[in-house]
């Protein structure tokens, strides 16, 4: 007999159901990018406030370039480097929601669900604090997840090493997705 789903309550009874036929992955992800003046800062989708931003081919968004590698990893799919190449001017300048909206359908279509992420910042500035709950509900809005499955957290390297001598931010994240039993 099938359910119907309409409520959210539908989804996580029907969620919990498959639950048993499907495995836990879980994949990592790490990037880091150079800050330089006169570019825009974007982290996890958002575009924050800062008199620097973030070096790349890309826009950059070195929380979303670590997630999306988590998530390609979860499903063995190797790094986001290999399926959008920085030698490729197709990507220069793209949004980094691209390719999370890519590693998203990854997922999807190998019959996975996202069951949660959390990404680390790691900078000494700007304070992540004021933007998390912004950059929280971004990655949930582009994963399509609930925000309480999305975890976003900050921390610096007590001045140490090249976020330390604010050169640059680096991230990383773990994805956890259930796929099907092969």
């Amino acid at each position: 007999m099938l359910d119907k789903l309409t409520y959210a309550a539908d989804f996580a009874r029907a969620e919990a159901m498959l639950a048993g036929s499907r495995l836990p992955a879980t994949g990592t992800g790490f990037d880091v990018h150079r800050l330089v003046p006169g570019k825009p800062l974007w982290l996890c989708g958002v575009e924050v406030a800062h008199e620097i931003g973030l070096s790349g081919h890309s826009d950059a968004d070195v929380a979303i370039h670590a997630l999306v590698d988590a998530l390609l990893g979860a499903l063995a799919e190797g790094d986001i480097g290999s399926h959008f190449p920085p030698s490729d001017p197709r990507w220069k300048g793209a949004s980094s929601d691209r390719f999370l909206a890519f590693a998203r359908d990854r997922v999807s279509a190998r019959g996975g669900t996202i069951t949660h992420v959390d990404l680390t910042i790691i900078c000494e500035a700007p304070k992540i604090g004021p933007h998390r709950d912004a950059m929280r509900e971004r990655l949930a809005e582009l994963l399509a997840i609930p925000v309480t499955r999305v975890s976003v957290k900050a921390t610096t390297t007590e001045q140490l090493g090249y976020t330390g001598r604010k050169e640059g931010i680096a991230a990383q994240a773990v994805a956890t997705v259930l796929l099907p039993q092969l």
